[in-house]
């Protein structure tokens, strides 16, 4: 039994309570003479106590005879411990006082063995130093070599030295020269970055463009897709400089010479591009998203196309006089350059082209209202001594097909004829870049004019109606006839010359008959222009628009071809396709080139000329 359970401990509690101490609990021995007695019977029990005094009086005599024979020892026992306390004491001083001084003398000595050890590695240094004392000096002397190669342009020496410090940086990066003649060698790598950068910003040739891009690849500081952005950037960078160095002072200068160097230079941009960069390399490793080179070179050639469209429109915006057909063809040759790259913009110039032609007519024409309002308002209704158009024999008839003569019974009215002649001259500007997309804005703002111009001469009906003569107002009506049955009439047939119904037929996909039911496209509503003149001009039968000839004309032709046997369809067929006598020429075929002039009378020869065939522009005499 090792120790007291839990039952045994509550009964020697209740039956002996504080007769033994607690700490005999634990006690083996203890434990195992309690659960001897609690064996015992009632007779042992009471032997018990007797028992136990008698071996404690044997206990007590050995005890005594044990001291008695060994006194001296017990004796000497003590004073041994006596010394040896006092020893002890002197020992532990004594090591007390050691302990206090061994701190110091450590840490003396742990100073004395990192001295030793510091100049033991400062000799072993100096003398690798001085056995290595050339190639130190080298390493030395790197960055010094790296900046003379990079500014005397030195660039494959200067590279070889450049990778011999990264490989230097790779084994040596802790140490602290290695480290300074790395960021000095940076330094200089990046000076030829930006040397090499500044070559691709001057008027480089593809040799050139070749090595450096070569150089910049072994630099390894862009990935090929940054390197490719980079290359764009800086030839487009040279290519901006040449553009700001153009004259602006003159737009038509300035946009001539903007499509020059665009033309060339792109071009050639472009050449060396894909001399350089081929489209089948991968641009990433494998394993990384491919980057799209296609999206980077055309991005770069649309922004390019984008800001030479800008430029353009700037410039048309500014005014380039009547030198518009030559900027188109120009744009056209360098759009047609352009396709061979996959960016033909030709299809973003006509929009431009066309709102500044507009825009030009539209000026000349308001400007012909504007004059003749001022002509109004000095003009008087007086008997001319001579009638000058009433004069004049009647024109014959123009043997050339398409040809167009003025009215010359304008003559007669000064301002109509100079109407007339400044419309005319808006014509002839118009003619040299007239798109057949404005057929329908060119005759609106034509009717327009006219509609004013009706205004203007009502305007004077009213003014000076009630001081009209008789023959003033005879004058007047006459005045009036010319303008609605001769001048308005004119004009018609100038707008079917600059859009053919023939061509717009074409265009908008129908039979040229069926042009007329567009109503005013390419043509004037005159009814809608006379229509206030009514209670002027005198009643008369309104004979069918040169439109409606033309179209019941074809329809003609076109029946009979049908109708016709095979043998005769080849011969008909022709004669049906050709043109008829009222149909106007092709659009590349000038109106006029003569003005009606109001102070001299029309010279013989100039009676049955052609006005296309006239070399003047609005100073010209019939």
């Amino acid at each position: 039994m090792a120790a007291v359970d839990v039952e045994d401990e509550s009964i020697l509690a209740s039956i002996f309570k504080d007769s033994f101490p607690d700490n005999w609990r634990d006690n083996p021995d203890f434990a195992a003479y309690l659960a001897e007695l609690s064996a015992y019977g009632v007779e042992k029990l009471n032997r018990e106590p007797e028992k136990l005094a008698e071996e404690r009086g044997q206990i007590q005599q050995q005890t005594r005879e044990l001291a008695f024979s060994n006194y001296k020892t017990f004796i000497r026992t003590a004073d041994c411990t006596k010394e040896i306390y006092r020893d002890f004491g002197r020992v532990e001083s004594s090591v007390s006082k050691v302990l206090d001084k061994l701190p110091s003398f450590g840490e003396k000595c742990r100073g004395f063995v990192k001295e030793a050890d510091d100049i033991g590695v400062s000799r072993r240094m100096n003398s690798l130093t001085l056995n290595r004392h050339t190639e130190i000096l080298e390493i030395l002397e790197i960055p010094q070599l790296m900046d003379t190669c990079v500014r005397n342009g030195y660039y494959e020496e200067a590279l070889e030295l450049s990778a011999y410090v990264k490989r230097l940086e790779k084994k040596h990066s802790s140490i602290p020269v290695i480290q300074g003649i790395i960021h000095e060698v940076r330094q200089s790598a990046q000076l030829m970055l930006n040397q090499l950068l500044q070559q691709l910003r001057s008027n480089a040739q593809l040799p050139v463009c070749l090595r450096v891009i070569g150089y910049l690849r072994r630099m390894d500081v862009f990935t090929e897709a940054e390197l490719r952005v980079k290359f764009l950037q800086a030839r487009g960078s040279w290519l901006r400089s040449i553009l700001a160095a153009v004259p602006e002072d003159d737009p038509y200068l300035h946009i001539t010479k903007t499509i020059e160097a665009c033309r060339v230079h792109l071009f050639d941009i472009i050449t060396q591009y894909r001399a350089i960069f081929s489209d089948e390399d991968p641009l990433l490793p494998s394993g990384v998203q491919a980057v799209n080179e296609s999206a980077i070179f055309y991005g770069w050639v649309v922004q390019k196309v984008a800001e030479f469209l800008e430029t353009l429109d700037r410039d048309l915006q500014r005014g380039v006089g009547g030198r518009l057909d030559s900027l188109l063809g120009q744009c056209m040759y360098f759009g047609l350059s352009f396709s061979r790259v996959g960016a033909d913009f030709r299809g973003q110039l006509a929009p431009m082209f066309q709102r500044v032609a507009m825009a030009t007519f539209r000026s000349a024409v308001q400007e012909a209202v504007d004059k003749f309002q001022e002509d109004m308002n000095m003009f008087t209704l007086i008997s001319l001594p001579t009638m000058l158009g009433g004069a004049l024999p009647p024109v014959p008839p123009s043997t050339q097909p398409g040809s167009l003569q003025p009215p010359m019974s304008l003559l007669d009215f000064p301002p109509l004829a100079c109407f007339l002649n400044n419309i005319l001259t808006a014509f002839n500007d118009l003619r040299l870049c007239c798109p057949i997309a404005l057929a329908q804005d060119v005759a609106k703002c034509l009717e327009e004019a006219l509609m004013k111009v009706t205004k203007l001469i009502l305007a004077f009906h009213r003014a000076e109606e009630t001081a009209f003569s008789s023959r003033e107002r005879e004058l007047f009506v006459q005045f009036s006839c010319a303008f609605a049955e001769d001048m308005v009439p004119f004009l018609n047939r100038c707008l079917q010359v600059l859009f053919p119904p023939a061509q717009l037929a074409v265009i908008l996909g129908i039979p040229p008959t069926q042009v007329h039911k567009y109503g005013s496209l390419g043509c004037i509503d005159t009814n809608a222009v006379l229509e206030p003149l009514d209670f002027v001009v005198p009643k008369r039968e309104i004979p069918p628009s040169e439109a409606e000839l033309s179209a019941q004309l074809i329809s003609m032709m076109e029946d009979d071809r049908l109708a016709a046997p095979d043998a005769e369809a080849t011969p008909r067929e022709e004669a049906a396709e050709s043109p008829p006598p009222s149909e106007p020429p092709p659009p590349s075929e000038p109106i006029t080139d003569t003005a009606i002039e109001v102070e001299t009378a029309p010279p013989a020869e100039g009676k049955g000329e052609d006005l296309e065939e006239s070399p003047q522009t609005g100073d010209g005499s019939l």
